[in-house]
C-alpha cells in the first residue's frame, strides 16, 4: 500500500459506489475534481443477458475487494472519507439494493453523510469533468438508456429519447439471439460485412423506437443473410437513428460542445459519425476515455461530491433505492456552466 494521507488541505473526499447493473464499482474523487481511484469488477453471465440476483451475488463477493483495491490506489486511510455516496437509481434493484447496503454501513462505520446518485446524472457530470465542457448537448447511450439531455433551468431536461428499448439493449439482445454475444460483438463483426440491408427506422421527431428493428434483424439472420452483412445492417440504423435525433436537437438548441456517455459511447463507428454530423453545425464532439464511459464508481463519487458540496444528503431512512428514477427529477444546484 502506498502513503496513507489522512488529512488533506485540498478540501473533502468523496467515495462513490456504483452497482447499478453488472458492474461493481468503487470510486474515490478528491472535490477539487481529482480522481483517485476508479476500481471495478464486471458481471459476465455464462449464457444470456444478466440476471439481476446473480448480478446481486456478484457484488456482494466482490465488494469488499473492490473497496479495499480503491482504497490502496488511492492511497487513503478509510478515515480520510468525507462522504459516501452511491448509485441510488436507475438501475436492476437486486444490484442497486446491494450497492446501498454497502453504502450504508460504511457511512455508519465511518460517521459521515450519505448521497443518493442518480445514475444518468452522473455519466453526464464525470463527463463534464474529464472535458472541461460547459454546457453540452448530450446523448446517453447505454444498455438500459438513450435520451438527448441538457442543463436548462435547474435541471438536465430531457429532449428525446426511446419509446421502448434501449439502444445497447437492442444490440445485446441482437448479439446474443446471434450467439456471437452482446456488444461490442455486433460492432466487430460488422467490420466484414459487404452490404447493408434496409431495415426499418423508427424516428418520431427526437424519440426512437429499436424493438421492430431488432425483430426484423433477427429475422432476416433466420433467413440466411451472411450474419456480418446482418450485424453491419442493424449496427448501421442503429447509428444512424441516433445520429439523425441528435442532430436535430443540436440544431434546435445551437450548442457548441456535444457529449457521448454511457457504454455504448465506446463505439468508434457511432463516435465516427457523429463527429462528421458536428462539423456543419460549428459544434465539437468532446472525448472521454473508455474508463469513464461505462459505468464506474469514479463518476459517482464525483457528482456526490458536487451533491455533497450542496447539502444534499439523505439518511438511512431515505436511503431506499429507486430503480426508475428519471434524470429530470435531480435538482442540480452547480448548475451549467460549471
Amino acid at each position: 500500500m502506498g502513503i496513507i494521507i489522512d488529512n488533506l488541505e485540498e478540501g473533502f473526499v468523496s467515495l462513490g459506489i456504483e452497482s447499478t447493473a453488472h458492474t461493481f464499482g468503487v470510486g474515490v474523487v478528491r472535490s477539487d475534481g481529482k480522481i483517485l481511484a476508479n476500481e471495478y469488477s464486471v458481471y459476465r453471465p455464462v449464457k444470456g443477458g444478466i440476471h439481476p440476483r446473480e448480478a446481486a451475488q456478484h457484488h456482494s463477493m466482490v465488494a469488499s475487494k473492490v473497496l479495499a483495491s480503491a482504497l490502496e490506489k488511492s492511497s487513503l486511510s478509510p478515515r480520510s472519507i468525507d462522504v459516501v455516496a452511491f448509485s441510488i437509481g436507475p438501475g436492476m434493484g437486486p444490484c442497486l439494493r446491494t450497492g446501498a447496503t454497502v453504502a450504508r454501513a460504511l457511512a455508519l462505520k465511518l460517521g459521515v453523510p450519505l448521497v443518493g446518485v442518480n445514475h444518468g446524472v452522473a455519466h453526464i457530470e464525470i463527463g463534464k469533468l474529464l472535458t472541461g465542457a460547459r454546457d453540452p448537448l448530450v446523448l446517453y447511450v447505454a444498455g438500459g438508456n438513450t435520451m438527448i439531455t441538457t442543463y436548462l433551468e435547474g435541471r438536465y431536461r430531457i429532449l428525446g429519447e426511446t419509446l421502448d428499448i434501449a439502444a445497447g439493449n437492442c444490440l445485446d439482445s441482437f448479439g446474443i439471439t446471434a450467439g456471437i454475444g452482446p456488444m461490442p460483438a455486433p460492432e466487430i463483426h460488422a467490420k466484414a460485412g459487404k452490404v447493408i440491408h434496409p431495415l426499418p427506422l423508427r424516428v418520431k421527431g427526437m424519440e426512437v423506437s429499436f424493438s421492430g428493428l431488432l425483430t426484423a434483424a433477427e429475422s432476416m439472420l433466420s433467413s440466411g443473410v451472411p450474419l456480418p452483412d446482418v450485424c453491419l445492417s442493424i449496427t448501421e440504423s442503429v447509428y444512424s437513428m441516433l445520429t439523425e435525433v441528435l442532430e436535430r436537437a443540436l440544431a434546435m438548441t445551437k450548442k457548441e460542445e456535444v457529449l457521448i456517455v454511457g457504454g455504448l459511447a465506446k463505439s468508434r463507428r457511432l463516435r465516427e459519425m457523429i463527429e462528421l454530423m458536428v462539423r456543419p453545425h460549428n459544434a465539437k464532439l468532446l472525448e472521454i476515455s473508455d474508463e469513464y464511459l461505462g459505468d464506474n464508481g469514479a463518476m459517482i463519487a464525483w457528482t456526490g461530491a458536487l451533491m455533497h458540496a450542496h447539502g444534499m444528503h439523505i439518511s438511512i431512512d431515505e436511503s431506499r433505492v429507486r430503480p426508475k428514477y428519471r434524470i429530470n427529477e435531480v435538482e442540480i444546484p452547480w448548475g451549467s456552466p460549471v
